[in-house]
């Protein structure tokens, strides 16, 4: 089993401390930047930053559809980690400045299936997990703009 890591960064015309507002909003504001991917999307507990917990499902492929239920942290500003009970998968989200503007980087790790299998995994979910994020990510540039 081999750890598998999927990225996805973008540069975002607002101030870091508002898009890390809106990022944190897992009531109101993550509803709308979530494709097509996500499905059954619920809020269990909290709804803004550390503490929270959601549930979705997350349709990678025609094939694959991970149960995810995810526990939010904040371990510093700028920076909220969800951690999935049903898996080993981590995602974290990093707000950063770049002057008036800030840089926003998505990465989720698991530990991958072994063999054959694990090595497709390796070698094709990051990309299309990358391309997920990219949706996520420019529906969070047009929240934050609008």
């Amino acid at each position: 089993m081999g750890r598998v890591t999927a990225t996805a960064e973008r540069a975002i015309d607002a101030p870091a401390e508002k898009v890390s507002e809106r990022l944190a909003d897992y009531r109101e504001v993550r509803p709308r930047l979530l494709t097509e991917h996500y499905r059954d999307y619920e809020v269990v507990d909290g709804g803004k930053g550390e503490g929270t917990v959601v549930r979705f499902k997350l349709q990678a492929t025609k094939k694959r559809v991970r149960d995810v239920r995810a526990t939010v942290s904040e371990p510093r500003p700028g920076t909220l980690v969800e951690t999935d009970a049903n898996s080993s998968m981590v995602t974290t989200w990093t707000v950063r400045p770049d002057g008036d503007r800030s840089v926003v980087r998505v990465e989720t790790t698991w530990q991958g299936a072994g063999g054959v299998g694990g090595f497709f995994e390796k070698t094709f979910a990051p990309k299309g997990l990358g391309r997920i994020y990219d949706g996520v990510l420019t529906r969070l540039a047009e929240e934050v703009r609008g």
